[in-house]
């Protein structure tokens, strides 16, 4: 029963995400038939506003599980929404064992997962140094990962969406399902970790305009992107250390 209960708020919910994006938006959606529709997969995407989860989500073609941040789900109605929908908690810049262990279980059962390796959003601001959770956990399931982009939701604004609506001036959205991939390094060390997150990131940063690709951009080709947190833990610090050539 409460299975089938979750199920139902998550088709509803996911009809009127459908329903007000594509009327409050002007939303493109490419690549969709990408993503394997059986089996377990990592979707892993940039993320720049509130509203990436529940739209990437909503418009892709199986029902996915999101990892999203421990306080969401300590917020009244917005948690229990979020475990409704299947999203499960993590504890960002901990190295969270129990949702990595959350993650790798949905996966043996075949499910699909949502991840979003930078940990925070970047405002529009270009991809932020990531961290390795989303590559770990595709490296001890042996997974499939699709790599997903999502441009323009950073410009969303609540209050004037009606607005922009009743004038004809929608912000424009694109969400992009890249081509699946696996990572090359199996070996589940801190080096290889990093390495096959920076790659990760940049069969992102291929789906996203120039100006939006961050420290994944052209400058730092040839070297891997890592990440720390800060004391504040509220952002990344990014380094660059040379990458492996042999």
């Amino acid at each position: 029963m409460q299975d089938f209960f979750k199920t139902i708020v998550y088709l509803t919910l996911t009809l009127c995400v459908r329903t007000l994006s594509r009327t409050l938006t002007a939303l493109e959606v490419v690549g969709r038939e990408r993503v394997p529709r059986a089996g377990p997969v990592i979707l892993v995407c940039n993320h720049a506003h509130l509203v990436d989860p529940p739209l990437v989500g909503s418009f892709a073609p199986r029902r996915v599980h999101a990892m999203a941040k421990r306080e969401l789900f300590e917020t009244p109605l917005i948690g229990w929404i979020f475990w409704a929908v299947g999203a499960f908690p993590v504890r960002r810049y901990s190295g969270d064992l129990g949702a990595l262990r959350t993650a790798r279980n949905y996966l043996r059962g075949n499910s699909a997962l949502l991840m979003y390796p930078e940990g925070t959003r970047n405002h529009g601001r270009g991809l932020k140094p990531a961290l390795p959770g989303a590559a770990m956990v595709a490296q001890f399931t042996n997974t499939q990962i699709v790599p997903v982009a999502i441009v323009g939701s950073h410009s969303i604004r609540w209050r004037s969406l009606p607005f922009l609506w009743l004038i004809g001036r929608r912000p424009s959205i694109r969400i992009e399902f890249g081509q699946p991939f696996t990572l090359e390094d199996k070996h589940s060390t801190t080096q290889s970790a990093l390495a096959e997150t920076d790659r990760m990131m940049r069969e992102i940063a291929a789906l996203l305009p120039a100006d939006q690709r961050g420290c994944y951009g052209d400058q730092t080709a040839g070297t891997i992107v890592t990440a720390r947190a800060t004391t504040d833990q509220n952002e990344h610090l990014g380094n660059r250390e040379p990458r492996d050539r042999e």
